[in-house]
């Protein structure tokens, strides 16, 4: 996995170091890509690889599109980062009943935590929650609907951002963050990235592995056993053995077939 640094993202953190906030950096810096490594994870069980995370001033993003995934699925997909949020605010609340002394070690872990999980949650594109509000406008709206009301609920959020800056809060984070919700709302859609095999035939040493599964599994079914340290060999039973089929047939059928199409027909 490749992690790419946004030229701000390097300003700020030094930045931080020169003015005495290098630690708290470190510790949103690291919250961020535990954030997208629970996306990453579910995206792996899901069928779909990501091809790196981009650390930026604003937060982390890892390039791994839903295009042509399930609603169903996207919003598993969307809610697997703030889940990894909302499980370090209880990890580190648990931590503190058992051991009250550690809160002034890790109240910044916490609170970090918490800010992530509440700000993305909020229904705005392409933040988690507005792939989640995506999701379910698109079961009784068009497309381009859709987008016109995340697009207007965007704005609507980053102007809110800039009147806290200017009625409560003098802190610049708003002020880019408002910017980013506002030109993020018009951003469009990445490729689609599949899972993609490490191996087009099996190479010597390479361990080989047979994997059982019945004649309705689907390839989004087939792609949860991918492993890159082994070669795969599927057999599709119904009351006897109907077929097998090597990882490389599996990958070459898939480009002409949804993931959510069964293997046998």
């Amino acid at each position: 996995m490749k992690i790419t640094l946004h030229p701000l993202f390097i300003a700020l953190g030094l930045a931080s170091a020169i003015f005495g906030g290098l630690p708290v950096f470190l510790i949103y810096a690291l919250t961020a890509l535990l954030h997208e490594c629970g996306h990453i994870f579910c995206a792996s069980k899901l069928g779909y690889a990501c091809e790196k995370i981009s650390l930026m001033p604003y937060g982390a993003s890892a390039l791994c599109d839903t295009t042509g995934i399930s609603p169903a699925d996207e919003i598993k997909l969307a809610l697997a980062g703030p889940a990894v949020n909302a499980l370090l605010c209880i990890a580190t609340a648990g931590l503190w009943w058992f051991y009250p002394e550690t809160y002034a070690y890790t109240d910044t872990v916490f609170t970090a935590s918490a800010v992530m999980l509440a700000v993305n949650l909020l229904p705005a594109y392409p933040l988690d929650g507005g792939r989640v509000a995506r999701c379910v406008l698109v079961t009784f709206l068009p497309e381009k609907v859709c987008a016109v009301v995340l697009r207007v609920v965007g704005g609507l959020l980053s102007a809110a951002f800039v009147l806290v800056f200017f009625l409560a809060y003098k802190n610049i984070t708003f002020i880019v963050f408002a910017v980013f919700l506002l030109f993020s709302s018009f951003e469009r859609p990445r490729p689609m990235l599949r899972i993609g095999f490490s191996s087009r035939k099996p190479r010597k040493g390479k361990e080989i592995k047979h994997v059982m599964l019945n004649a309705q599994s689907t390839y989004k079914d087939a792609l949860r056993y991918v492993d890159g340290g082994k070669y795969l060999i599927f057999q599709f039973y119904a009351d006897g053995l109907l077929e097998e089929i090597t990882e490389d047939e599996l990958f070459y059928d898939l480009q002409s077939k949804s993931i959510y199409d069964r293997i046998i027909v």
